[in-house]
């Protein structure tokens, strides 16, 4: 029988990575916008992976706010939540959700709409040709963790999606690995996030999701980190719809 448990497992997970090696849209980064952005493209039968470098999904959705499980939406993003199940509470404007449902029927909702999610595996680099970002080049987080020199391996897509969050760890790596690099900044740099203004922030990262590269989509807090925008706290409307408006952009290019 051990033999048999090796064998599934290894060839079970052999055969998805390997039908991840190419893909139309790669997403870094199983936050509410990253998950929203692969359930849209995947329903619309975009070949989308997604890599978490954490064992776990959802990025800040789990903590809700100060550690109270539970997260605020906009009465204009709802339908992003209830249409994948989740249950909202409250009147007016702005309703809660319980924060483990919503990272759970988010995660289950783009895994049901054919959104493969890889974790422990993060993106440390980028595959870049002649002007354009046409891929990630990926390794298990715990090498980076243990500081192991082992080389990484190249994931092609036709569209990246960055959605790591503050870190907006891609956009920080083109940045740092193609000197000449121009983000539709007024700096044309990376600006860094601001402190919390939370209305504007909602709208704000909504407008500025965008190709910031070529082959390059910003989405969620990585949007915030490159434009200077504010930081909201755990409102998560504009991740959700943020997200979503990263899948049409994506689609847009595909020609879809």
């Amino acid at each position: 029988m051990e033999r048999e448990i090796a064998t599934r497992i290894i060839g079970e997970f052999s055969r998805s990575l390997l039908e991840s090696l190419e893909l139309e849209v790669v997403v870094v980064g199983a936050g509410p916008a990253g998950l929203t952005a692969a359930r849209y493209l995947a329903s619309r039968g975009v070949r989308t992976a997604v890599f978490e470098r954490n064992l776990w999904v959802g990025g800040g959705m789990w903590g809700g706010g100060m550690l109270f499980p539970r997260i605020a939406v906009e009465r204009e993003a709802a339908p992003l939540l209830e249409e994948v199940g989740v249950r909202l509470r409250g009147e007016g404007e702005l309703l809660t959700a319980d924060a483990v449902e919503a990272v759970a029927k988010c995660t289950s909702s783009a895994i049901d709409a054919g959104a493969r999610i890889l974790v422990g595996l993060e993106a440390e680099d980028l595959v870049v040709k002649e002007g354009r970002v046409c891929g990630v080049v990926v390794n298990w987080r715990a090498v980076s963790l243990s500081r192991l020199h082992v080389d990484p391996v190249g994931v092609l897509a036709r569209v990246v999606i960055d959605s790591t969050g503050h870190e907006a760890s891609l956009a920080r790596m083109l940045e740092k690995k193609v000197p000449d690099v121009r983000f539709p900044t007024p700096t044309g740099k990376m600006m860094g996030e601001g402190p919390m203004f939370a209305e504007r922030a909602e709208e704000e990262v909504v407008r500025y999701t965008s190709e910031v590269y070529p082959g390059l989509i910003v989405a969620g807090m990585a949007v915030g980190a490159v434009f200077g925008l504010p930081r909201m706290g755990p409102v998560f409307g504009g991740m959700l719809l943020s997200g979503r408006r990263a899948a049409e952009l994506a689609l847009q290019r595909l020609g879809r």
